[in-house]
């Protein structure tokens, strides 16, 4: 079973940035589109942002111009520069890839990472 390892969450300021990084346990062909959700205390979890193998690229929102999304497909390794943080920005980040090019909440799950933004 191919699980997802995250890293690079923490405690930042207001306006800060942070990087989060997600790679497979182990080499595995069978993964598309990766990317990141999150979810804060009370409220549902929500897809931040997605990037297929091909490079399509999609954002909530709420973090479009200031979080980027790339990743390195010979590693299957995704990352998520966060920029200008907001308190609002503070949750449990999750990796998550599928072997489609959706990201439909299926397929592998990171251990989630937090992120907290305060002064």
């Amino acid at each position: 079973q191919v699980q997802l390892v995250e890293s690079g969450g923490g405690l930042v300021q207001p306006g800060g940035s942070l990087r989060l990084s997600c790679a497979p346990s182990r080499s595995t062909l069978s993964i598309n589109a990766m990317g990141w959700y999150r979810q804060a205390p009370g409220k549902q979890r929500e897809l931040v942002a997605s990037i297929t193998r091909v490079g399509s690229i999609n954002y909530a929102d709420s973090v479009k111009g200031r979080f980027t999304i790339s990743r390195d497909n010979a590693k299957n390794t995704v990352y998520l520069q966060m920029n200008s943080l907001k308190p609002e920005d503070t949750a449990v980040y999750y990796c998550n890839a599928d072997s489609t090019p959706w990201l439909l909440g299926r397929g592998y799950w990171g251990q989630g990472t937090q992120v907290t933004v305060s002064s």
